[in-house]
């Protein structure tokens, strides 16, 4: 077994304890492996060991692996998880099978329109920025319902749900908070007649906290590739 498929075992066996110790089937939590950074081969290794949704933060990056893993493109579930240009959103919009950081109405417009005429819609994730950190995109609480009715309407696209980064925290009832914030949001938007399904939330270090409030979809990277390099 490669250190990825054995690492990516450990996740899902993480995933099923926090999903049992929250009440819920494991198989309602989607384990998305966020391969940005890593190289193609890696992808490869993930999946031979059974991972079919891989998560990209770079759009150059992303396409030049979606290329040399086409022979899965039918098997392999891209998405698109880093902020978004304006000027990146066409091969975006081309490429990817879900967006998860729409914040904008001008991105998810230029989404909608540069969708290839005959694909299906592209998934799409609104991202709310749950703890106010200046330094983190995504939408406002208070502005997140107007947005997602707009997006909603948009031909092209399927607004699935809410993603969220929460600022980094030590305990697990911290982690808890901007989650459970995220899940009521979404709550309110279900109950305001919005058909979502999707909450994007839970990375490596806190996956159990958001399992525990609800995930849906669960990004994690460190945890099955390592360490990420930045210095090229």
């Amino acid at each position: 077994m490669s250190d990825i498929a054995q690492h990516l075992d450990e996740v899902r066996q993480r995933i099923a304890q926090a999903a049992a110790a929250a009440s819920r089937d494991p198989a309602s939590i989607a384990l998305l492996a966020v391969s940005k950074t890593f190289p193609a081969d890696d992808v490869r290794a993930a999946f031979d060991a059974g991972q079919r949704a891989f998560g990209e933060n770079y759009v150059q990056e992303a396409v030049a692996k979606i290329a040399a893993l086409a022979e899965w493109r039918g098997e392999i579930e891209w998405h698109f998880i880093g902020p978004l240009q304006s000027n990146k959103t066409k091969l975006v919009a081309e490429q990817f099978d879900w967006v998860h950081s729409v914040d904008r109405l001008k991105i998810a417009e230029r989404l909608s329109d540069q969708r290839p005429q005959g694909a299906r819609a592209l998934n799409v994730c609104l991202q709310v920025n749950v703890s106010g950190e200046e330094s983190k995109s995504g939408v406002e609480p208070a502005e997140a319902a107007a947005l997602a009715h707009r997006i909603a309407a948009l031909p092209g696209l399927r607004l699935r749900g809410l993603m969220a980064i929460p600022e980094p925290a030590a305990t697990l009832d911290a982690q808890r908070a901007p989650h459970a914030r995220l899940r009521a949001l979404m709550e309110t938007l279900r109950a305001d007649g919005l058909e979502l399904d999707t909450l994007s939330m839970g990375m490596s270090a806190d996956l159990e906290a958001a399992v525990l409030e609800g995930a849906t979809m669960v990004r994690i990277g460190t945890a099955i590739f390592g360490a990420r390099d930045y210095s090229h």
